[in-house]
């Protein structure tokens, strides 16, 4: 019986072979995904992994004693709004630890860098970047010790005369393979969090399998009216409903089980540019992509497996009787329970929304479940929602085109809701995480178009010690010679509290800034009119967005007082170009090397890694699933078009024009896309509302308008989709189809 299936498969003619290649292809598509989205999830722990050894400083690590101790102090740089990692290393014998990478432990005057630093370092002026690190470059830290190919990782040695008095030193004799009880400001491995990033990627991979899976039960029944009297005609001659069964599933087995072995093959030649993609931040080892034994074997299994079971629910109906492909009755209408499953999506987000789970693993138990049935509801209650909006149209309505074209979605609407199901979940998919991101972007902060603050360079944080000795006439002179500097100003510390608002809440202190100074970088602001000294808030040198007319209260205290206090900062404004920024930064770094010198921007370098990495998954699940999902509906309709020639045949022969026809099949299409497709965007403003609200207790914002452009742009690409197909309505239509069908 699967020989004969088989052979029946193959010679089908042309309609046959392209039925195969489709599913073929679709699942392809979604194999390579699927298992491009397990590989990514494997990456990011296998990347996690290499850099725990950047946590051996936490304090809350245990030690042996038995080797001798290695001075470490781990601290951060950055050049050009990308973060560096330095570790100052000094060994104190021949059996001290030693980090992975290295072969042995740099000298002092030595420092390995990673192979991207090392670029960097070679690539750029040495007043900008190199002179930052003191003797000579050793050698290259090797890939076990790096997170990524683009990793800026150094390990400079010093003496232990050098490190023992410096800030986070500390003497260790194991080196991190494990993340530390509890990490600290020694804790210097970023990885993102394995259960974190499962989650994102777990939602993603949702997503992107949703589209394709419809895609594939779309291509599977393609000429499903012809191939159901096919099988009407065997079970009239004999065959058994279990022999009808064996043949429908097998014909979708061996596409599914090809487009499988495609999909493996398109994996391994996308692999090298999903290496690229920057989940976590950064780019991948190409071989950090790799798929465990259970992975491979569930997908290249799984897949064809569910591939039979689709096709045997696709083509139900035939084994009920042999007659039943003739025996055509308007099928029961769907009822009001499908949208069960969609509350029930919606109703679990709402649960914990005040109740947000503590860990990670927790709040992938949480959410992930939350989104995958609401989209999962979406594909059930797509139908009875359909049968709604035709019935409350064909109430309203008087026109023939959209009398019969309601008339027929209220009696099928599985039919009329399956062609667009996939674009569908793509608009969910787009608002939920359009919305999101978006949100995020908003309440945590960006650097967009507030160049002038982007320039502002600080040494020192609020928190720290005030610089050692003040800020020498010396170093004022050589930042101030710098090209692009367009000016300075020292903040000082303020121990009397003197301008202090006692009305304000909280225990802020304002620092101390001499008015000519303050004049020098105004995008922190002014002094009032006759003021000598200004009492400046001191969030204001480090807030992302400039306040240029902002007028800070007077300080009743001298110039002369001022100069006398501890410095807090040194604060300076350049001309935004990255030379002059990096070289105030490596003339800074080397006058106070227990202080780290920062851009403004560098506040919020860690945040836009994270937003750009969310934007990227953003991006791949928008460019995947809106063409998946436009495939789909181009193939449903043919196959809708396909199945009711004879129907439409007989219509035209009756006098029906070919235009009216053409409105039918346009109308039976567009208004469920637009209906359901306005449900769908609602949806996914509610699901991500709810996720934020529990997740980060943010406050949804509206997305902007290139979000509204981007949906109005996919609708009326889909729209564009339905028309191109109906040209194919004159040729199917002919007098030989109402004659031979």
């Amino acid at each position: 019986m699967i020989a004969f299936a088989l052979r029946l498969a193959v010679s089908g003619g042309r309609e046959a072979v392209a039925r195969l290649v489709m599913i073929a292809s679709a699942v392809a598509i979604g194999v390579a995904l699927l298992l491009s989205t397990f590989a990514g999830m494997n990456a990011v722990d296998r990347s996690n992994q290499r850099q725990l050894w950047l946590d051996t400083g936490a304090a809350s690590r245990t030690e042996q004693t038995s080797v001798a101790p290695l001075w470490w102090r781990p601290h951060g740089d950055y050049y050009d709004g990308t973060s560096l990692t330095e570790v100052d290393v000094a060994s104190t014998g021949p059996d001290s630890p030693v980090p992975p990478g290295l072969a042995h432990l740099p000298a002092p005057g030595e420092y390995y860098a990673s192979p991207a630093l090392a670029r960097l370092i070679r690539d750029t002026p040495a007043d900008q970047l190199g002179d930052r690190f003191p003797g000579r470059l050793a050698g290259t830290i090797g890939d076990a010790a790096l997170p990524s190919p683009d990793s800026l990782i150094a390990v400079i040695g010093r003496t232990p005369a050098q490190i023992k008095s410096e800030p986070q030193a500390r003497a260790v004799t194991t080196i991190a393979t494990a993340l530390p009880p509890a990490c600290d400001s020694a804790c210097y491995g970023e990885g993102m969090h394995g259960d974190a990033m499962t989650l994102v990627l777990s939602v993603v991979a949702g997503a992107l399998i949703f589209p394709v899976l419809i895609f594939i039960g779309t291509a599977t029944r393609l000429s499903a009216a012809t191939r159901e009297q096919r099988y009407a005609a065997m079970r009239l001659v004999g065959a058994t409903p279990r022999q009808v069964s064996v043949i429908s599933a097998v014909e979708s087995t061996l596409a599914a089980a090809a487009g499988t072995v495609v999909g493996f093959g398109l994996y391994a030649a996308l692999r090298p540019l999903v290496a690229t993609i920057p989940f976590s931040g950064q780019r991948y080892f190409l071989s950090d992509l790799t798929l465990s034994a259970p992975q491979a074997l569930g997908v290249g299994l799984g897949v064809p497996v569910a591939a039979a079971i689709a096709a045997r629910l696709a083509l139900r109906r035939v084994t009920v009787s042999p007659l039943g492909v003739t025996r055509r009755v308007t099928p029961r209408p769907p009822r009001a329970w499908r949208l069960i499953p969609l509350l029930a999506g919606l109703a679990e987000l709402a649960y914990f929304v005040g109740r947000r789970p503590a860990t990670g693993n927790g709040q992938a138990a949480a959410y992930l479940p939350g989104f995958l049935v609401v989209m999962l509801g979406l594909v059930i209650a797509g139908p009875w929602l359909t049968m709604t909006v035709a019935r409350a149209v064909a109430r309203r309505t008087r026109r023939p085109a959209a009398l019969i074209a309601v008339r027929r979605l209220a009696d099928d609407p599985k039919a009329g809701f399956r062609a667009v199901s996939g674009l569908v979940l793509a608009l969910f998919v787009t608002t939920a995480t359009v919305s999101i991101i978006g949100t995020i972007n908003h309440y945590r902060g960006t650097l967009d178009g507030d160049r002038q603050t982007r320039t502002v360079i600080e040494d020192g944080d609020f928190g720290e010690a005030p610089l050692a000795g003040g800020v020498p006439a010396r170093l004022i002179a050589e930042v101030r010679a710098i090209p692009g500097v367009r000016g300075l100003a020292v903040v000082h510390t303020n121990p009397d509290g003197v301008g202090r608002d006692p009305a304000r809440p909280g225990p802020a202190t304002p620092a101390l800034v001499t008015c000519s100074d303050l004049a020098q970088i105004p995008m922190v602001g002014r002094c009032p009119a006759g003021a000598g000294v200004a009492a400046v808030d001191s969030f204001a040198f480090v807030r992302l967005q400039s306040q240029p007319s902002h007028q800070w209260p007077p300080a009743a205290i001298s110039t002369a007082a001022v100069a006398k206090l501890p410095t807090q900062q040194v604060y300076v404004a350049t001309d935004g170009s990255t030379a002059s920024m990096e070289r105030v930064r490596t003339l800074l770094s080397a006058a106070y090397p227990r202080h780290q010198a920062r851009a403004v921007g560098d506040y919020g370098t860690g945040l836009q890694q994270e937003l750009a990495s969310w934007r990227q998954l953003a991006n791949v699940v928008l460019l995947t699933t809106l063409p998946i999902a436009g495939c789909s509906l181009a193939v449903s309709v043919v196959a809708g078009l396909s199945d009711r020639r004879r129907p439409f045949a007989i219509l035209r022969l009756t006098g029906a024009p070919l235009r009216l026809l053409q409105r039918v099949v346009g109308l039976e299409s567009a208004l469920p896309l637009l209906a359901v497709s306005a449900i769908a965007i609602g949806t996914g403003f509610a699901a991500s509302a709810m996720f934020l609200t529990s997740q980060m207790h943010y406050d949804l914002i509206s997305p902007d308008a290139a979000y509204y452009a981007l949906v109005a742009g996919g609708l009326g690409a889909a729209l564009g989709i339905i028309a191109s197909t109906l040209p194919l309505l004159k040729r199917i239509t002919g007098p030989e189809s109402a004659r031979n069908g």
